[in-house]
């Protein structure tokens, strides 16, 4: 019987701001490069202020790995649902319409509380990669409260974003949605999000995925870190361990699929990247999007590597809506 969602997702509700910067003002602002990093209301207001003057990019766009992916896989044309939490502020309102107008449903429809909306600052280097400052905010709190056990079992995969790791109550979330879908039979997906969750919250990764899941996304420095070790093939064989099936996007070198049984390499897109921020995110909202129409996990990734190439060649994390529908026209001819 097909199910009323593709996917239901649980993640941190952040709004994006992105700021083109070059090397120094990393160092100078103590930013670590490529990462993920959590700051207070204070340090993100600091960073703000040496880059005002800065040219901003995608200033007010609803964020956040989960929300992204979602997103993508709702506008390819397959039913999502997303529990989060944002504030009753005005960052809060945009989320909220970003999410309903992709047609994502959610959980935040009742009264929201007072608070601040996550945000999240996006540092593009002129390499094209992204360094994060992301202030949680009230998504801090994301909690067992929004979790929707009606749409877990309505689903046919879930979508746990590791970054809830670094949130008590975020990961009791994740957890609890975890063992929903175990008990309902729906298959469980996990991306490891940033090399950071992988390396410090190892415990609380482990503890996400239970005993095992169906499908984990992750790129190769975070398999690496999963696997403790520098070698690629290494972590594949580790992977095996804890992950039914797996994806691990290499970047400029394509991605590996794992379906269960063969592990395949997916060629890359050759683009000019402008700014890496939500590839991954893409890249995994593609690749389920795919699975929900019943294609293997080549093609599935064929079609991820080719709409996370679409993204990067552009500033943001998401395409402009009209481009979901021509990049499915154009890999499947509907």
């Amino acid at each position: 019987m097909q199910k009323k969602y593709a996917v239901y997702g649980i993640g941190a509700a952040l709004v994006d701001t992105e700021i083109n910067v070059d090397d120094a003002d990393l160092e100078h602002m103590g930013v670590e490069k490529g990462l993920m990093t959590l700051v207070d209301a204070g340090r993100q207001a600091q960073l703000l202020d040496h880059l005002e003057g800065h040219l901003v990019r995608a200033s007010h766009a609803s964020g956040g790995s989960a929300g992204n992916s979602l997103i993508a896989t709702a506008r390819f044309g397959a039913p999502t649902f997303m529990s989060c939490k944002v504030a009753a502020d005005t960052d809060g309102d945009i989320y909220v319409r970003d999410l309903e107008a992709a047609g994502v449903d959610h959980s935040m429809t009742g009264e929201r509380e007072p608070g601040t909306t996550g945000k999240c600052l996006v540092m593009i280097s002129p390499d094209a990669e992204r360094s994060m400052n992301t202030h949680l905010a009230i998504s801090e709190s994301l909690g067992v409260a929004q979790v929707v056990p009606e749409a877990v079992e309505a689903s046919e995969y879930i979508y746990l974003e590791g970054y809830q790791v670094t949130s008590d109550t975020g990961r009791a979330a994740a957890i609890r949605v975890r063992e929903i879908a175990e008990a309902a039979g729906v298959k469980t997906s996990i991306s490891f999000s940033d090399p950071g969750m992988v390396e410090f919250f190892r415990e609380g990764l482990v503890a996400m995925m239970g005993e095992r899941v169906h499908l984990v996304f992750c790129n190769a420095a975070e398999a690496c870190g999963w696997g403790q070790t520098d070698n690629l093939d290494v972590a594949v064989e580790r992977l095996k361990q804890v992950a039914d099936t797996f994806v691990v996007t290499r970047g400029g070198e394509g991605a590996i699929t794992y379906d269960g049984s063969e592990l395949v390499s997916i060629p890359p897109h050759r683009v000019m990247a402008v700014d890496t921020n939500g590839a991954g995110d893409m890249f995994a909202g593609a690749f389920l999007y795919a699975l929900s129409r019943g294609e293997d996990y080549p093609t599935a990734g064929r079609f991820a590597s080719l709409a996370a190439g679409r993204v990067v060649s552009q500033y943001g994390p998401r395409l402009p809506a009209g481009d979901y529908r021509d990049l499915r026209r154009e890999f499947f001819g509907d």
